[in-house]
């Protein structure tokens, strides 16, 4: 399986997977992108896999699934173009001979799903959406803190070595802010470098791995003791893992 991150708009990235002879693509916000790359490599559109409702997530896949006669697989309780297979957390669909794993991820919105799959011989597969980026998450547009922290807890429990597919190229200012929370995080300056290196080169910094993101992303360590001295500068009562959480989003929204 070959996985190839579609540059979109300003930042966003259309995951495309094939074999060789059949793709899926995920958060099809731009068609032409898409068309564009299975046009180059020559490809047949089997699937397209949409995480949430937002625009430039959905907007192409009306075009794609009229060009191509591609299924559309989405969540149960979202806006999404229809007609598509609606599911949600415990279901799974079968594309490119994986079977996808639906896990619910509220949060950024009400009714955010992901899709886990684990290709033989290769790394598991996580395409997230806006619910974790690489040193980050996603803004809080319909659902609570608790909701979030709980997606995210829910993502850090899956296997260290799952590449983390995200739908937007922000690790470079993720890690400016991770950095202001943890300051001395040793892995969180070499990934800051690394990260840096890749972008000069023109070159996406995704995928991440669920274990690489554990080490930095302070949105997934609200249980270590620098990341809630860090959030009580910010929100003094912050104690208790959601409160903490809450205070790491609301700093992070005004950074």
């Amino acid at each position: 399986m070959t996985l190839i991150p579609l540059p979109a708009f300003n930042d966003n990235y259309i995951w495309l997977l094939h074999d060789g002879v059949r793709a899926l693509v995920v958060d099809p916000g731009d068609a032409s992108v898409v068309l564009s790359a299975l046009d180059q490599l020559a490809v047949q559109l089997d699937g397209i896999l949409v995480t949430h409702h937002h625009g430039d997530h959905t907007g192409g896949v009306d075009v794609l699934r009229h060009a191509t006669g591609a299924r559309v697989f989405g969540p149960m309780h979202e806006a999404v173009p229809e007609p598509l297979t609606r599911l949600a957390n415990g279901d799974s669909v079968e594309l490119l001979g994986l079977r996808f794993q639906v896990l619910d991820v509220p949060g950024h919105t009400a009714g955010h799903v992901a899709f886990f799959a684990q290709p033989r011989g290769q790394a598991p597969l996580l395409f997230c959406g806006d619910t974790l980026f690489s040193a980050g998450c996603g803004r809080l547009f319909e659902g609570t803190p608790a909701q979030m922290l709980e997606s995210l807890t829910r993502l850090a429990a899956l296997p260290d070595d799952t590449r983390v597919c995200c739908a937007h190229e922000y690790t470079a200012g993720g890690l400016v802010f991770a950095r202001a929370v943890e300051p001395d995080n040793q892995a969180l300056v070499s990934y800051q470098t690394q990260v840096h290196n890749l972008r000069a080169q023109g070159l996406p910094s995704l995928p991440s791995t669920i274990g690489q993101e554990k080490m930095i992303n302070p949105f997934l360590r609200t249980h270590v003791p620098a990341v809630i001295a860090a959030a009580q500068r910010f929100a003094p009562k912050a104690h208790e893992p959601t409160d903490v959480f809450a205070a790491l989003r609301a700093w992070k929204n005004q950074f």
